[in-house]
């Protein structure tokens, strides 16, 4: 039964992939000019996967538990959907990131190999913060007549997040919630998250950190390690009526160092998790259920129930790339130096180095593949102007 457990799970990620793919990838594409294009921008898109699935692998676990229903049953299953409706549309943020350091060592008059080498230190990290615009609603599908920490009716499913160029894939990452834990959500309101699907590449990859026309080499950098942090927070209104703000509620920590020995001929690593075997990349920590917000409510007949809503949360994804130089490279810094030289040069004339960097974030609930879904676009302000705004359907705050 755990099998078909996960066999079911794992069509299912891959289908919101594929459907979340077809559906989102012209996002870019239909709104950058050929002139836009030619500048650096960076896009992820971060979906928070739900499941209808998930609630009755639950209750197998759990004996069902005695609710109201009835009258406050319909008529909360006809709230919950209309809520889910007014989420729908977009909502949206506009982000100034200030003046870009990327580049500025090597445009100075840099004489030293120590000069040198903090600007290659810098060029090795390369880091992206994406968080939920607003809270996403329904972590649960129906409000609750038994307390806050009721699991019934749990949706989420967990976390992915998806960069493309143009019709590639650079990186995809999903993580659901781990069905061999599942009696921690019954014994102790938590719940973990496992690797199910990851495609990377260091060749593909944000590093070289720079804005210089300098690409990855295995001959000048190594070590390069994938890593992700994922934290959730929400707000609640409790019995007494006492507000718990963004409290948070759990983190997750995601390491992958890549060996290029197992990269396969386009300088990719393909992960795919089978059925139930051991995950080979760990997932560390764990997060509470989101405690449900208290909201009493009068029946027909004018007598008050005590009931506790579907549950909102936040959600903040940072990605870190990094690596570290070879010592052929470093050997090497002398000439480097010189070619960086060249090049800062001319990305001055051009007006390519230290300029302002802007981020762009667009939430959505996607009715289709039953997801939310987190778009983030970075990119010099430049490119960022009020027209490709507009075409986006955001809002500049």
């Amino acid at each position: 039964m755990k099998s078909t457990c996960f066999r079911l799970c794992s069509r299912q990620a891959a289908l919101t992939f594929l459907m979340s793919t077809l559906l989102l990838m012209p996002f870019v594409s239909t709104t950058l000019s050929a002139q836009e294009k030619s500048d650096k921008v960076v896009e992820y898109k971060t979906f928070i996967y739900t499941s209808d699935d998930l609630a009755n692998d639950i209750s197998k676990l759990n004996d069902e538990r005695d609710s109201s229903r009835g009258y406050l049953g319909d008529l909360f299953s006809a709230t919950t959907g209309a809520m889910k409706g007014l989420a729908g549309g977009y909502v949206t943020s506009f982000i100034d990131m200030g003046v870009s350091a990327i580049g500025a060592l090597v445009t100075r008059n840099a004489r030293h190999k120590k000069e040198w080498e903090e600007a290659v230190k810098k060029e090795n990290v390369y880091q992206t913060v994406i968080n939920s615009v607003s809270e996403m609603s329904d972590f649960y599908d129906s409000p609750s007549f038994d307390g806050a920490m009721d699991p019934k009716g749990m949706r989420f499913d967990g976390i992915g997040c998806l960069r493309k160029e143009g019709n590639d894939t650079m990186f995809y990452i999903s993580c659901h919630i781990d069905r061999d834990k599942l009696h921690r959500i019954i014994n102790h309101s938590k719940f973990e998250l496992v690797v199910d699907t990851l495609i990377l590449s260091p060749t593909h990859s944000n590093l070289p950190n720079t804005q210089l026309s300098i690409p990855y080499s295995f001959e000048e950098r190594k070590d390069y390690t994938l890593s992700m942090d994922i934290t959730i927070s929400s707000s609640w209104m409790n019995e007494i009526v006492q507000l718990q703000k963004n409290q948070e509620l759990g983190s997750f920590h995601i390491n992958v160092p890549v060996d290029p020995q197992v990269l396969d001929s386009k300088g990719f690593l393909h992960y795919v998790r089978h059925g139930d075997e051991a995950p080979r990349y760990r997932v560390m920590g764990e997060c509470f259920i989101v405690p449900r917000s208290y909201m009493g409510f009068r029946d027909e007949r004018d007598n008050f129930k005590d009931c506790w809503g579907t549950g909102e949360y936040k959600l903040a994804v940072t990605i870190k790339e990094s690596c570290e130089v070879t010592e052929q490279y470093r050997a090497n810094w002398k000439n480097d130096y010189k070619h960086r030289k060249e090049m800062a040069k001319k990305g001055r004339e051009l007006g390519l180095l230290e300029q302002s960097w802007q981020m762009v974030s667009k939430q959505k609930w996607d009715e289709i593949t039953q997801s939310w879904v987190i778009t983030t676009l970075k990119a010099p302000a430049k490119i960022i102007s009020q027209d490709l705004i507009d075409r986006m359907g955001l809002e500049s705050k």
